[in-house]
């Protein structure tokens, strides 16, 4: 395969991912390499065709924060894209808790309680999203669905490191702004860190001036000051290859680009001490080359740039 980097392009698509209607449809964005034949079809169509050179591609899913749209991650999408990867981001509209409606990846409550964690996934639109894509016919004979990661953003992370086992394929998860801390409303003791359900490496990244977890630690009865994303990696973590990235002065929307401040709970965080694009880029680059060593098999270390990262490891 080249070296050079890949075009991308993008398709839209949808998933049926539970709920009831008009409620439940998973509508996907799918980012690919692609190469441009200048053929009559494509300057018609807009539609560019996957590059065959790198194919089957590993697919890559990623759970947006509640109420925040998958747009803001395309930078990062693309930028995985462009390694060689197919990555798929989604919205969906569903029932949030108490009878709020909004942006969801879906999360299965009852499944995060004592009697029942630990025995499928929290998230039951992700076997939806993933079994969607062998539909798309552009894509046919390019996907690996044998190479899968996961990864999300906030609430999107967490219901990730709640489901990974339970779904074939998936050989590596990274989260941004996410944690196994429960809220004690689901009948937890104050405090408690569940063990991720994980049977792979894990790359769980966080901003130092994370306001919107500071701002949520009384669901979890834990004091303010203490820190779930770091309790999270050494206690619901086991793995050899697990990393824990800190963002050096970053804040809970480091890897969101734009900030919408007119949806989710933006209005919480604190203010960066740290170029937002700078501590993006260095988070994209950590996990585009974590990706290409536990999807792809290649012999990469993932390391960290150590002006914005603080990258911890086993």
């Amino acid at each position: 395969m080249s070296t050079l980097p890949m075009n991308v392009r993008s398709l839209w698509w949808s998933a049926a991912s539970g709920g009831s209607p008009p409620f439940g449809t998973s509508h996907l964005k799918v980012y690919y390499p692609a190469r441009a034949e200048g053929t009559d079809a494509e300057r018609l169509s807009g539609q560019i065709p996957p590059d065959p050179a790198g194919a089957p591609y590993p697919v890559v899913v990623f759970c947006s924060g509640v109420n925040v749209e998958q747009a803001v991650y395309r930078p990062l999408a693309a930028a995985i894209a462009a390694a060689g990867f197919v990555v798929v981001t989604f919205d969906r509209v569903a029932e949030l808790f108490g009878g709020q409606v909004g942006l969801t990846p879906g999360v299965d409550l009852d499944a995060a309680r004592p009697d029942a964690y630990g025995t499928r996934p929290t998230c039951p639109a992700l076997p939806a999203v993933i079994g969607a894509l062998e539909e798309i016919g552009l894509l046919k004979g390019v996907l690996d669905l044998d190479r899968i990661a996961l990864g999300g953003h906030s609430a999107g992370g967490t219901v990730v490191l709640q489901s990974a086992r339970f779904l074939p394929g998936v050989r590596a998860c990274f989260a941004y702004g996410a944690h196994t801390m429960v809220a004690t409303m689901l009948g937890w003791p104050a405090g408690t860190v569940l063990p991720a359900q994980v049977d792979c490496p894990v790359l769980l990244g966080a901003g130092t001036r994370d306001g919107v977890i500071m701002g949520s630690s009384d669901r979890y009865g834990q004091d303010a000051a203490a820190d779930p994303i770091t309790r999270t990696f050494t206690e619901a973590l086991s793995g050899p290859d697990d990393m824990l990235a800190l963002l050096k002065g970053a804040n809970h929307f480091a890897i969101a680009d734009p900030v919408d401040p007119t949806a989710a709970r933006a209005f919480l965080d604190l203010e960066a001490e740290t170029d937002p694009a700078a501590a993006r880029g260095a988070f994209t680059d950590l996990t585009v080359a974590f990706l290409r060593a536990h999807l792809r098999g290649e012999d990469v270390a993932p390391s960290a740039d150590p002006a914005h990262i603080d990258l911890r490891r086993r």
